[in-house]
Formats: C-alpha cells, structure tokens, sequence
C-alpha cells in the first residue's frame, strides 16, 4: 500500500533525471543500505562533477547541523517523533515487504505502525532509526519484527531518504545520491514553472538550419530536429486535423501548438484593436489620489518674519528712480494706440527717384581663403620640393612677381614644423584687401535643367510621318544627282551622272522610260501645273523640254504641245535692245530627240545648274556657272522668249526658287538670301542665316516660313514676318547638308546629309500669328550608302502622300513610307 507523508523531496540529479527509477534495497534490521558500486552506476555517475557535488553535498550537511568529519550519531525513536509535531523528515514508503501494489484505491483504515530498528555501531553504516509516517491523519508504521529481518524498500522510498538517515557516513550518502532518477513531472507538476525544453533564448532558429538539431534543453543536451514532411504531407495532415486553424507554429520547438480559447481571444482582440486582457475595464470611474479642496490651516504655524511687513530698502530706491525719470520727462505717458485702418500711398515716390529713401545696405560676406595645397604640408611629395636652381631663381624674382610667397620643406614629424614668420604680414595684408577692394554681389540663378528643356509632343502623336523603307529603285550606274515627282504623284524623273534619265513608276519600281543624254545630268523639274504634262531636264549648257506622250491623255498632251510649239510662230525680233546679247538659242529638236519627246531645246554658253518653274507652268528660271547677272534667266515657254532680270548681282549665286504664293523671286547666295519683288522690280529682304556656305532652300506652302540649309551642317527656320534673323537654328547633322524640303500637305519637312541619314521633322505653322512654329524632331532614317564622302544627294515628299523620295551617292533611290 502507498502511504505518503511529510518529508523532504530532494530533486534528482540532471545525470539520472531521463532514467527510469531503479530499486534500491534497504536492509533495515541489519543496518545495511545496499547502494550500487562503480562499475553498476558508471553511466550514471560520468555526467556529474565530482567537486560540483561534494560541494553540494557539504553545503547541505552544514545546513542541517552535521560535520563531515564526525559528530554523534542521530539516534531518534518513533515516540519522540510523534511528540514533536513530525519535525523530523519521514520516511515515504510506497510498498510495505517489498511488495508492489497494481491497484488504483488505498485502504481508508489508517493503521500505527512502529518500527524500530537496530543496528550495531560497529558495522558502520548502521541506521538507527524509528520510521513513524503520518499522512493526513493516518499513521502507517514499517515493522521490522521478528517475522522479517529485513524490509526491501522500493525506489520511492529510498527517493525519500535524508542525509540524517546515514550519520556520519558522507560517503555512502553521496553514492546514494547518484542512484536517484530523474524526475519525470507528469501532469502533476506545475505548469507555472515549468520551462521550456528548447533553451536557446533569443539566438535565431535560422542558425541551427544547417544542424540535426534546433538547440539544447535545461541540461545541455542537444534536442534533436523533429521529422517534417513535404508540402503534401502537410496538406493532407491539415485536412484531416479538425483543430488545423486553432494551430500555431513554435518556431523555437519545431512543433505545433494549439491555442486554448483564452488565446485565440486575446489574438482577436489585438487584432480588432482592443485590450489584450477581457476583464480589464478602461472605463473605471476616476480615484481622486489627491483631494481638490483647497485646505483652510496652513501646513505649518510658524510667525511670519519680519521681512514680511518692513517696506524693503531697494524697491524704495527703484520707486524713487522711476520717479525721478517721471519728472525729468524721460519716461512719458504712451499716447493712446489709434485702431483706425491706416493707408498708405504705393506711388507717391514713384516720380522723386530711388535717393528719397534711405536703401538699406545688404551685408557682403567676406571672401573665404584659398585651400592650401600639397605644396603647403610639412611632408610634401617629392615633386613638390624645389630644387637648388629652382630656389635660386626664387630667390632672384622680386617679391611682388613670385608665384608663391613661401618655398615648400620637408619636416620629418609636425614637431618639427617652426613658427611662420609671415603669418602678421599676411593676416594684416588680407584685412587690407577686405577693407579697400569693392566687392560686388553675386547673384546666381538656379534655374531647373526641366524648366530649360521645351515641351515638345510625343512623336506618336504626331503620325503619319515617314518611318521606314518600302522601295529601292535601281539602274541608275552613277550617283543620282535630282529626283522630281509629277503632280499627279504617280511618276518619279532621276537624273544620274552616268548621263540618263529615267522614268519610274512610284509604287511599282518599274523603269518605264530612259532618256539617255551621254552627259551629267545636273537637275531634273516637273512642270507643277496639273493642266500639262511636261518637265525640263538640265544637262550640261542647255535645258531639254520634254513631254512624255504615254503618260499624259490626249487633253493634257494637245494643251502641253501647244503651249511649246506657240513660241515657234513668234519669229519677231525681241523688243528689247540688248536681248540680242543674251547668251540664249531656242533650238528646234532633232528628229530622233522629237521621237523621244523632245520638244525644243534652250542652248546657254555655260552649264547650266539649276531649273525651276513658276507655279502657273509658263515661266521657268535657270541658273548657269556664269559669273555675274547673266547667271539668272527667267525663260517663258510660251514665246520661247528669254530675260535677264539682274544686271549685276553681288556674291556666287547658289540657286534660285519662285515664292509659290506671292509674285516674289528668291535668289540665294553663299551667305545670304535675298528676296525681290518682280512686279516692283526692288528688294523686299535680305535673310542672313549666319552660316558660311549655303546649299538649299525651300518655301512653306503658305510663304511664310523658309528653311535654309548649309554645308556647315546648320539648318536655319525663318520666320518672313518676324526678322531677317533665323527663328530657330538646328544642328543635328554630322555632315554637311545637302537638301531640305517642305511637304506640300502635311506638316512634315526634312534634310538630307553626306552621312548618309535623313532627319524628319514635324514643323506646324499656325493660322495665329501670336503663335510661333512647332518645330519637333521625328525619325532619322538610314539606308543610303556613303561613296567619295558623299551621302544622300536629293530628297522629296509625294505631293499627295506622307511619303519621301531620296537618292544618293550609292546610285540607288529609296521610298520611305
């Protein structure tokens, strides 16, 4: 039967704590305790420190009254035990005769029992002792008597022997205390207490991930990681665990736990916001610590001094002071403040100048002085230090023209570093300079690299515009010098060195017609009427009219050949007397050139470079390589009758254009573009581009605006109605420019270079004239080859189409759509 009484629960030691308890014989009546030898308890006893648990083990006999060394033997007898109120420690036994009990319930009756036990002093080891328990009330008691000489006690009573229990045989108690086992708390042990198995405190568990364990418990020993599975392992195991939401993970444990309903409501009341804690109320009614009534006796009785009612000396000399200035007028009475709205006159100084007022001076910081260099350390680099020819020429300068005022040295340590012998001479010659030199405000302006940049559109949104190559059109052997497009916008003329014309069709490519000329071709020109069909070719010293009959309908043709023909009939001579000097033949063709289309042929003393028509299709101007006015001929088709409009013209004239709107002839020069009224006969503007060689020009449709390009790789947009200055002027070639052109119906124009590129821009001209010109770079578009440093030679829009024709040095001539 298990009886338990008072006593005292020793704990066991960390060493035997995981073991199971093992059974310790007790012989009672002999006076023997068996306890086991080394060699039984050697796994036990290699995890406890010798020195560590004598000194325990001393402690705790001091404690209790006893010496080690020797000491009388405790003798102490049931009776008295019981007549001291159990003072002394019980022995717990939980089978009596060794016999184990399997039942759950113990027997009510309590039962005396004595046991007295004898032993011979000199055996050692000799317990004398009564055991008298008594548990609640029930005294049970070990009888040794005569039917049994000794009594076996199990592991929970030798658990409950004391250090008494051996006298003065220390030895014998410390091997009992190492047969002990560790202690298993159950559910009987207290929660509150209990700590926790993994011990590693705030070391992060990520440390122990490359480890088979995940830290050490209360006794050093490794706890070894839990076995996980995979992600499927754990969906199936949720998915049979009904309290899978009610889980948390301890990430310090390696396990799962789950929260009682106590926490799950804590965690919803952090979560909404609350208070942790159900029954604490933030609405309690205030506890008034301290009272708010004023109290009516002071906290002290003491006489108040003498200080308290005598008039003090210095605030009588401070009243006297006060009056004193009252009386002399230095203090007045304030005058009383006027509350009425006060107005003030901005402008009344506005006619008296800035003097009127006294300005108030703005304080000028001083200049700060320079940084000193590596010259002026006390350890300079080698380089830094003068030599002797450098020092001698130092020293023969004349102080005022020196570079420096000082010769760099060489110090070992700054220790070592004297006085400066300068330093007043130089501290009194910069308060010289502060005081005498003006100084004058700089003011800097912070301006935002955003605020300078223009707010151009994006170029999406400016579409259609060319973007991308859609037709190479080849045959041509030699670079291709001009291109022009009819009005229609279904034929292309090219004009080649290898001495041929040639005829294409726009959308197809094909070659439709050749006209071989055995020289250069220098410019090819549609006539821009759409009543005729007919087009001008410029090759070497003379102008060839052309009408293409395959092209035209029988109206068209029947209209151009009359107008040519007509000036035939005119056999007269001009009226001019100096029209006999023109270097000018209207010739008849030949006729394998009539067969060909050609209608008559202008012949001039020198090459001719340029042909363009006036947009009524009768006039046309031509520009030779002669020098002077006769460079300049306006010829008219109709009376096949030729004019020299200037007599002497300044400067190398590079080419020549009719305004397309106004009755204005323009005429460009290598550095100006000067620009004359033909129905006034006088100089309306000079342009001044500002660039050293021009090399185009081209007209807005509407005639306000015209863009000049040049070989310095500069375009120019000019504004008529503005200034003879450029509105805005563009670099974005590498190479010289070779053309520009403006697009009849769209807002586009474009440029095309020597490095083989054509840049598009987006350039709107507004009906409003307070508005200035959109201009925004699109595309650059790339396809023609470089050949002897030459790149894209001529380009042209598609008069009804966003479109752009170009050709090049390469031979080759490109639609880009």
């Amino acid at each position: 039967m298990a009886v338990k009484g008072r006593g005292n629960q020793r704990k066991r030691t960390a060493a035997t704590r995981d073991q199971p308890a093992e059974k310790t014989e007790q012989v009672v009546g002999a006076g023997k305790i068996d306890v086991p030898s080394d060699a039984e308890d050697g796994s036990q006893s290699d995890n406890t420190e010798e020195g560590d648990f004598d000194t325990m083990l001393q402690e705790m006999a001091d404690d209790q009254g006893f010496d080690s060394d020797g000491g009388d033997e405790f003798v102490d007898d049931g009776e008295e035990d019981l007549a001291q109120d159990n003072e002394v420690d019980s022995i717990h036994s939980s089978d009596v005769d060794g016999a184990s009990s399997d039942e759950d319930s113990v027997d009510a009756d309590s039962e005396d029992v004595d046991s007295e036990d004898e032993s011979d002093d000199e055996s050692g080891g000799v317990l004398k002792r009564t055991a008298s328990i008594t548990t609640n009330d029930q005294d049970t008691a070990v009888d040794s008597g005569d039917e049994h000489d000794s009594s076996v006690l199990d592991g929970e009573a030798m658990d409950k022997l004391t250090i008494r229990d051996f006298g003065k045989d220390l030895e014998s108690w410390k091997e009992y205390r190492k047969t002990l086992p560790q202690i298993d708390p159950g559910y009987a042990s207290d929660s509150s207490t209990e700590e926790p198995s993994n011990t590693i405190g705030d070391v992060p568990i990520e440390w122990y991930a490359d480890y088979p364990h995940i830290g050490y418990d209360i006794d050093g020993k490794r706890v070894m990681r839990p076995a996980t599975g995979d992600e499927l392992d754990k969906f199936l195991a949720n998915m049979d665990d009904p309290d899978v939401f009610r889980t948390a993970r301890d990430e310090v444990n390696q396990q799962d736990v789950k929260l009682s309903e106590e926490e799950i409501d804590i965690i919803r009341r952090i979560q909404g916001g609350g208070i942790p804690d159900a029954d604490f109320n933030p609405y309690e009614d205030t506890v008034e610590w301290f009272t708010s009534q004023t109290m009516q006796m002071p906290l002290n009785a003491a006489p108040p001094s003498k200080m308290s009612f005598l008039p003090s000396k210095w605030e009588h000399k401070r009243v006297m002071k006060i009056v004193r200035a009252i009386r002399q007028g230095r203090i007045t009475r304030t005058a009383p403040k006027d509350n009425e709205p006060k107005y003030f006159d901005l402008w009344a100084n506005a006619g008296q100048g800035e003097d009127t007022g006294r300005a108030r001076r703005q304080r000028l910081t001083a200049p700060r002085m320079a940084l000193p260099t590596h010259a002026e350390s006390y350890h300079p680099p080698a380089e830094y230090l003068p030599t002797d020819a450098e020092r001698e020429e130092w020293l023969a300068t004349d102080p005022d023209d020196r570079k420096r005022n000082f010769l760099p040295q060489d110090f070992a340590s700054l220790r070592a570093v004297p006085g400066y012998d300068r330093f007043m001479q130089e501290r009194f010659q910069r308060c010289l300079d502060l005081y005498l030199a003006p100084r004058v405000l700089k003011k800097t302006s912070h301006l935002d690299a955003e605020e300078l940049t223009p707010k151009l559109p994006d170029p999406r949104d400016l579409r259609p515009f060319p973007a991308a190559e859609a037709l190479v059109y080849t045959g041509h052997t030699g670079c291709v010098r001009t291109i022009s497009v009819d009005p229609t916008g279904l034929w292309l003329l090219s004009g080649s060195n290898d001495g041929t014309v040639r005829l294409w069709e726009i959308v197809t490519g094909r070659c439709a017609q050749i006209w071989n000329f055995k020289e250069i071709v220098h410019k090819v020109e549609w006539c821009p009427s759409l009543d005729m069909c007919v087009f001008a070719v410029a090759v070497a010293s003379r102008v060839v009219v052309i009408i293409p009959a395959d092209l035209c309908d029988s109206q068209k043709r029947l209209v151009s050949e009359e107008l040519v023909r007509a000036g035939f009939a005119n056999t007269g001579d001009n009226e001019d007397e100096d029209d006999d000097a023109l270097p000018v033949s209207w010739d008849t063709p030949t006729s394998a050139e009539q067969a060909s289309g050609v209608q008559v042929s202008i012949a001039m003393r020198a090459t001719v470079m340029a042909v363009t028509w006036h947009r009524r299709g009768d006039y046309m101007a031509t520009l030779t390589k002669e020098e002077g006015g006769g460079s300049v001929l306006v010829h008219q088709l109709s009376k096949h009758k030729s004019q020299r409009p200037f007599r002497k013209l300044k400067g190398s004239v590079q080419g020549v254009k009719f305004h397309p709107t106004k009755p204005w002839f323009l005429i460009t020069t290598q550095r100006n573009v000067r620009i004359y009224n033909l129905v006034q006969q006088e100089l309306v503007k000079t342009l001044q581009p500002g660039v050293k060689w021009i090399s185009s020009v081209d007209i807005h449709p509407q005639g306000d605006n015209i863009i000049v390009g040049s070989y310095d790789k500069k375009l120019s947009w000019f504004d008529l109605d503005l200034s003879v200055k450029p509105y805005r002027s563009i670099r974005y070639h590498k190479q010289a420019i070779r053309q520009v052109q403006f697009s009849r119906k769209f807002p586009l124009f474009a440029t095309a270079s020597d490095d083989g590129s054509i840049q598009i821009y987006h350039g709107k001209v507004y009906d409003d004239l307070n508005q200035n010109p959109l201009i925004v770079p699109l595309k650059i578009l790339r396809g023609h080859e470089i050949r002897s440093n030459l790149g894209v030679l001529d380009c042209l829009f598609h008069p009804i189409q966003p479109w752009l024709l170009s050709s090049g040095a390469d031979g080759t001539i490109r639609l880009w759509t």
